[in-house]
């Protein structure tokens, strides 16, 4: 963590993350702190009133009507307090909190529509999941509650302290020497308890971001025995927080014991002065005793003051979780051109690292794939292949040179123009905890149920989804994990198929299937590419042999291109890459016979 991540964060940006927090309500959280300090300064007036109270009921003979009047004045006073402190509370009560919530959820879930996929592909699970859930209520459940503890705890010293000053300066001085003397004090309270919470905030991200993964692999995770006490990894996050936990309990804990102290002295030595002053007669009895009553009302919230800036600093780290995510900005959309009207792909002189990466992923690359014809993209990993599909599709934009759709820089489309032009099917199938139907659905939200079917029976899933129980209704768990891969794949295929785009991506989609599941999921392939501009990632070189166009990459660079049989002939990389895989699959064939 950097040393600016560890900085007290000042109450103005605390204030501008509440705003940013709630969205469309910001005025009624401006409201609500507007009757929280007026209920606050009304508290403060209420326990002045003491004063003129105990002075006319101590005077000799009492003065029940100046009495009664100031009776009259602390009961105005606390009734005006209610009722500021009850409209200030409207943000709760009246159902405003759920608004903020729910909208700061939606917003949350627009913006991570919107970020790059190179800026989101740096949370983990476990820290989006923190922030789209526990953050949120973490942040905006306390918001009322604790703004009016805070300033109260402030507000009504101060106010105190303020008419204090007409009646006797000294003492007024003397209360006020304690704030002075205890702001180090807080600071270093702060400072601590800023460092405890984001450490085991990010701590707590780490674990959830563990916790889910184990989850999703525990199957995996089960045959190869490595569940339980052998979860290494699960195990040393979870020891992790144990240590950062104790740390920062530890750490917070000194500056909160000398905080308390500090205020219950200071309180002490007020009215031990009170004290004095009244024995020198310098100090009236009246003045003393409502100075005492003063001073015991003030002097729990403050010894309290710093275990609630904890609770404050629980707030702000989730408001600044929330701040950060918000803050990322969408890749910017440099034109308002149309939807292309021809769908080849260009890619010029293009340069791209990934974040945190010294060696460029693509250098000054550049083809040209014309529409409607099968190009493949060979080479070891991490020669740039996957990096090629992610430019098309914006998972960032390149650092140098253009990538084109008919023409069209993809930085002039829209995102949603962009997306109409594509259909992606990625070698790891993601499928919701849906029913089939609506898994396919996806494709083309509009579809009707005939639609749907139509494109399962073209990618050739028709016959395994109504031998299913529920058939088309039949749900297909977490992350499909209640079909097999092969079947996962089509279903994939068949939403591709739904959506009907121009350019299609193929990520390797049969690199993981048995022989059989492969050439169901290959059928399906030929009726998705049809008359489409085809791009494909190819592991295996014998799916790609008809393609009209093999692209080899290595280093970043496009070393050979050309069809099958011109790249065989030239003897290069690609000659180099399929002699290597011919050997392997002789040696495979040959293993049963020994």
């Amino acid at each position: 963590m950097t040393a600016s991540a560890r900085t007290v964060p000042a109450f103005r940006d605390t204030y501008r993350r509440m705003l940013m927090a709630g969205g469309a309500e910001a005025p009624l959280i401006r409201r609500m702190l507007v009757f929280f300090t007026l209920g606050a300064v009304a508290q403060g007036l209420a326990f002045a009133t003491f004063f003129p109270l105990l002075s006319a009921l101590l005077a000799d003979p009492v003065d029940l009507t100046a009495a009664a009047l100031w009776l009259g004045v602390m009961a105005v006073a606390m009734i005006a307090d209610l009722v500021l402190c009850w409209r200030g509370h409207a943000f709760e009560y009246g159902g405003a909190i759920a608004d903020v919530t729910h909208d700061l959820r939606l917003r949350l879930g627009r913006q991570l529509r919107r970020i790059p996929m190179q800026d989101l592909a740096r949370w983990r699970t476990g820290d989006l999941s923190g922030v789209l859930g526990g953050s949120i209520d973490e942040a905006v459940a306390p918001m009322g509650t604790l703004s009016q503890a805070m300033i109260r705890i402030v507000v009504v010293p101060l106010v105190a302290i303020v008419v204090t000053a007409f009646v006797d300066a000294r003492m007024a001085v003397a209360m006020a020497l304690i704030f002075p003397l205890a702001v180090p004090i807080y600071r270093w309270q702060r400072r601590a308890s800023v460092m405890e919470r984001r450490d085991v905030a990010e701590a707590h991200a780490g674990t959830e971001s563990d916790i889910v993964e184990y989850a999703q692999g525990l199957a995996v995770l089960r045959t190869l025995g490595q569940t339980g006490a052998r979860a290494k990894r699960l195990q040393a996050s979870l020891a992790h927080l144990r240590v950062v936990q104790e740390k920062a309990m530890m750490a917070s804990l000194v500056p909160t014991l000398l905080m308390a102290g500090l205020v219950e002295l200071g309180l002490l030595a007020v009215l031990a002065l009170g004290v004095t002053w009244v024995t020198q007669g310098t100090l009236s009895v009246a003045a003393f005793a409502a100075l005492l009553v003063i001073v015991l009302r003030f002097s729990e919230p403050l010894a309290l003051f710093s275990e609630l800036t904890k609770v404050f600093d629980l707030m702000e780290t989730a408001l600044q979780r929330m701040d950060g995510l918000l803050a990322a900005q969408p890749l910017p959309v440099t034109g308002t051109a149309a939807p292309p009207a021809d769908h080849d792909v260009t890619f010029e002189d293009v340069r791209f690292s990934y974040a945190g990466e010294d060696t460029p992923a693509l250098d000054a690359v550049s083809f040209h794939l014309p529409a409607r014809t099968m190009t493949a993209l060979v080479g070891p990993s991490g020669s740039g292949k996957s990096t090629v599909t992610r430019l098309i599709m914006r998972y960032a934009d390149p650092e140098a040179g253009v990538v084109r759709i008919g023409g069209t820089d993809v930085r002039a489309l829209t995102p949603d123009a962009l997306m109409a032009c594509l259909s992606v099917v990625f070698q790891d199938v993601y499928l919701f905890d849906d029913t089939i139907l609506e898994n396919i659905r996806m494709g083309r939200p509009d579809a009707d149920d005939a639609s749907v079917q139509a494109a399962a029976r073209a990618a050739n899933c028709h016959d395994f989804i109504t031998r299913l129980p529920e058939g088309y209704h039949t749900r297909v768990g977490d992350i499909g994990g209640s079909l097999s891969g092969g079947e996962r794949q089509r279903i994939s295929i068949a939403r591709a198929i739904l959506k009907d785009a121009p350019i299609v991506i193929l990520d390797e989609p049969t690199a993981a299937l048995d022989t059989e599941s492969e050439r169901a999921v290959q059928m399906a392939i030929d009726a998705l590419v049809r008359d489409r501009t085809v791009i494909v990632i190819a592991h295996r070189l014998s799916t790609i042999v008809g393609a009209d166009r093999i692209l080899v990459f290595d280093d970043g660079r496009v070393s050979e291109h050309g069809d099958h049989r011109s790249l065989l002939a030239a003897g290069g990389r690609y000659a180099a890459l399929w002699a290597a895989q011919q050997r392997a699959k002789g040696w495979h064939a040959g293993r049963p016979g020994r």
